[in-house]
C-alpha cells in the first residue's frame, strides 16, 4: 500500500507541475504578443533648432542643451542656449568621425561615433577634449542607466557599458508587440525606463531595462510631418529629460524646431512647481 500510494502521489505532483508549466508558458506568450499603448504627445513649447545640425544625440540640464551632430566632414559637439537655440560653443570632429549619441556623466560629456569605434570625453564646461575610450562594433545611441553606460548599435540590443572602458556587461535583447525591435537609435534615461528613437519612424519606444520588454510607445508623428522636412534624412532623432523639473524635449535631423513635450508616461518631477 506504501508503493502504491507513492507512484500515484508522484504521478499527481507531475500533472500538476506540467499544468503550471503549460500556464505559465502561455501568460508569457500572452505577455510578449499583446499590443502596446500608443500615447500622443502634446506639445508644450516650441524653440529654435539649427536646421544644419544633423541630430544624434541630446542632453538638457537646466537652461542648457547639449547636441552632438553627425555626418562626415560636419559632426560636432555643441553648448546650445535652450531658450534662443543659439550655439555658445562648439567643437568640430575630424573629418572622417560621424558622431552619434551623447550622455552626460558628472562634469565629463562622453559622445560616440558611427563605425570608428571610438567615445570621446570632453570637460562639459568648456568642451575641452580629454580621453577616448575605444570600443566593438557601431555606435548609435548612448545614455546612462545608474553607474552603467547603456548604447544602441541599429540593431534590436542595448548593450550595458562599463563607463570608464565601455567592456560590454550585459546584452538587452529589446521587443515589442511580439517581435523584436531593430533600428534602435537614439536613447535616454526616463525615471526607470529607457526610452528609444526608432530609426525613420516618428515614434519613441519605451523599454523595461530589466527584461528588455516594451513598456508602451509614443506618437510623434504631428510634431514635424514628413511631408515638411528638407530630406529623407530628416528623421525624428533625439531625446533629453530633465528629471529636476519633468521637462522632456525632441528633435530631428535638420529640424528647424526642438520641442518640449508632455506625455502621461512621464514621472513626477524631483523638484514640484509651488
Amino acid at each position: 500500500m506504501p508503493i502504491k500510494f507513492s507512484r500515484e502521489w508522484s504521478l499527481f505532483v507531475a500533472l500538476c507541475c506540467m499544468w503550471t508549466q503549460v500556464a505559465c508558458d502561455h501568460s508569457t506568450a500572452h505577455s510578449r504578443d499583446r499590443v502596446l499603448p500608443v500615447e500622443k504627445a502634446e506639445v508644450v513649447a516650441a524653440f529654435p533648432h539649427d536646421p544644419e545640425a544633423f541630430s544624434q544625440g541630446l542632453v538638457v540640464e537646466g537652461g542648457t542643451l547639449y547636441e552632438s551632430t553627425g555626418l562626415f566632414g560636419s559632426s560636432s559637439l555643441r553648448i546650445v542656449d535652450l531658450e534662443t537655440g543659439k550655439v555658445q560653443k562648439i567643437v568640430r570632429l575630424n573629418d572622417q568621425y560621424f558622431g552619434e549619441g551623447l550622455t552626460k556623466r558628472g562634469d565629463q560629456l562622453i559622445q560616440i561615433t558611427w563605425k570608428n569605434r571610438e567615445a570621446f570625453v570632453f570637460d562639459a564646461a568648456t568642451l575641452e577634449y580629454k580621453s577616448t575610450i575605444r570600443y566593438a562594433g557601431e555606435g548609435w545611441g548612448l545614455t546612462r542607466w545608474g553607474e552603467h553606460l547603456v548604447m544602441s548599435d541599429g540593431s534590436s540590443v542595448l548593450k550595458v557599458l562599463e563607463p570608464e572602458t565601455f567592456r560590454v556587461l550585459k546584452k538587452i535583447s529589446v521587443r515589442a508587440d511580439g517581435r523584436a525591435v531593430s533600428d534602435l537609435n537614439e536613447l535616454e534615461t526616463v525615471g526607470n525606463e529607457i526610452w528609444a528613437n526608432i530609426w525613420h519612424r516618428d515614434l519613441i519606444l519605451r523599454i523595461d531595462p530589466r527584461t528588455g520588454e516594451g513598456i508602451g510607445w509614443i506618437d510623434l508623428s504631428h510634431l514635424f510631418p514628413s511631408n515638411r522636412r528638407p530630406h529623407q534624412e530628416a528623421v525624428l532623432n533625439g531625446i533629453a529629460y530633465d528629471p529636476v523639473k519633468g521637462r522632456l524635449f525632441v528633435t530631428g535631423k535638420n529640424w528647424p524646431q526642438l520641442f518640449e513635450i508632455r506625455v502621461a508616461s512621464l514621472p513626477e518631477p524631483a523638484v514640484k512647481k509651488p
